[in-house]
């Protein structure tokens, strides 16, 4: 099948200094997230049953998440303000988050367990809000910020690369906290922490309200609701459209069958190196495990760019499917190569892996945004909101269901952890396979929903030149090659 290059007009391009200010809003939404790494003082530093820390900083966040992201979506997609649809909530949503992250964190000492899970939980909600108000409308102004296939994918994979820094950090929140030369303890520590990502979440996150602005000015063409029942009828039909919408459910399946693949068998590497690979010696193991980790975020970082530019040679659909294949080798590559002969090897899977990870959100967000471009040429609607805000709480709820099923799935191994260094052969065989082939399986799946996605650059070109002739405010597109 032939593939036509297209070249990306002037006018189309974002530039550099706009696409950073976009990535350090990628930078802000993960350090609010991986502030979830605090969690365990609640554990160490108050003493409190990780089961019930389990619940009250999991499950009812994620419940709660399924109501306020479409809301938010849909908010972001109708509000009409003079400073337009998306920044007035991106700069609220980044103080108030950065404000609620500190008062989270200031716990008074000699209270109850009930106090604080209650006052936790209750801040909580209140930081989910706020982060939502902030990254829902941050994500869908990424989807306008140009017209252009090949701009979209350059504009993702910087901020993809930005984005991978909180993660690099947030391993060294537990170091942090418990530094007895810095705190008198965990809770001092984590309280001095909330104040440092706070402080860093409002000075960054106003930016991209700030110094970006918004490609579509005028609100979907559709009349307004007008009363309280049409709001939520509106709103409720918004959502069963754009589940309707078969590319997009491709692309969220897609996301699912890679990243919560990988999820559900994130924690099975740890148990694979230490009763496998070191034999039970869990020093060894834990080290390794860092070295590993740590291989894989660098790679990320390389890998990032390197998608992003095939992206633009090939199509993101062939990128995309390309890189997938490449982690499929690396985690099956992971049944030769983890070997107690010769633990070094187990640095050879990690950039492999890297690669479905690191092109699936610099290509998949790309692609939502050619989703967006067909929607609106059929339902005459911009709803960048409501497409961001599904996409991503099913990424958030895939997460939270494959963290859960790991346990189960460490269980149908056959997995003692009674018999320490003794495990049985069975048990490690089996933990092996999972670790090795199922995220394989998964990504395997994903290819194909990735390989029957419909909109193609021609394609995407063709979207973009109906809808400008419709407008009647045609711009100049971009020129095939």
């Amino acid at each position: 099948m032939s593939h036509t290059t297209h070249v990306t007009a002037d006018e189309d391009r974002i530039p550099f200094l706009h696409k950073v200010v976009y990535g350090l809003g990628a930078f802000v939404n993960n350090l609010l997230a991986s502030s979830g790494n605090m969690f365990i003082v609640l554990n160490l530093g108050f003493g409190i049953n990780p089961a019930l820390v389990g619940v009250v900083t999991g499950f009812v966040p994620r419940m709660f998440d399924a109501f306020t992201d479409p809301m938010m979506g849909y908010a972001s997609d109708k509000t009409r303000t003079r400073w337009g649809r998306r920044r007035p909530y991106i700069f609220l949503g980044a103080i108030t988050a950065g404000l609620v992250l500190i008062m989270l964190w200031q716990l008074p000492d000699g209270k109850s367990d009930a106090f604080y899970l209650w006052y936790l939980l209750a801040g909580l909600l209140v930081f989910l809000i706020a982060h939502t108000a902030f990254a829902t409308p941050w994500i869908a102004l990424g989807y306008e910020l140009t017209p252009d296939y090949h701009e979209r994918t350059r504009l993702m994979g910087v901020q993809n690369f930005i984005g991978q820094v909180p993660w690099m950090i947030a391993p060294y929140y537990l170091f942090f906290m418990q530094n007895e030369e810095w705190f008198g303890d965990m809770k001092e520590g984590a309280a001095a922490l909330a104040i440092i990502l706070g402080v860093t979440v409002i000075i960054i996150g106003v930016l991209p309200a700030l110094l970006l602005r918004e490609r579509v000015a005028s609100a979907p063409e559709n009349a307004d609701a007008t009363t309280l029942g049409d709001v939520f009828r509106d709103f409720f039909v918004g959502i069963v459209t754009t589940l309707k919408v078969v590319p997009f459910l491709k692309l969220c399946v897609a996301t699912f069958l890679i990243f919560n693949g990988f999820m559900l068998i994130a924690s099975f590497q740890s148990y694979v190196l230490i009763y496998y690979v070191f034999q039970g010696d869990t020093d060894a193991g834990s080290q390794w495990l860092g070295h590993v980790g740590l291989l894989g975020a660098l790679s990320t970082l390389v890998i990032i760019p390197i998608v992003t530019w095939l992206g633009t040679k090939i199509g993101k659909r062939r990128a995309l499917i390309a890189a997938v294949a490449v982690s499929m080798v690396g985690y099956a590559s992971k049944w030769v190569l983890y070997t107690p002969e010769m633990p070094m090897l187990m640095l050879i899977p990690a950039p492999l892996q890297a690669f479905g990870l690191g092109a699936l959100f610099t290509i998949m967000p790309a692609m939502v945004a050619d989703v967006v471009d067909l929607d609106e040429l059929k339902t005459h609607e911009r709803r960048e909101g409501m497409y961001a805000s599904i996409y991503w709480w099913v990424v958030k709820l895939g997460m939270a269901a494959a963290l859960a099923g790991s346990g189960f799935l460490l269980n149908w191994t056959g997995f003692n952890v009674d018999l320490g260094a003794n495990q049985t052969a069975e048990a490690l065989i089996q933990m092996r396979l999972a670790d090795a082939f199922f995220p394989a399986a998964t990504s395997a799946i994903a290819i194909w929903a990735i390989a029957t996605f419909p909109i193609t650059e021609d394609r995407a070109y063709e979207v973009r030149q109906e809808l400008e002739e419709r407008r009647g405010t045609m711009e100049v597109a971009a020129k095939p090659a």
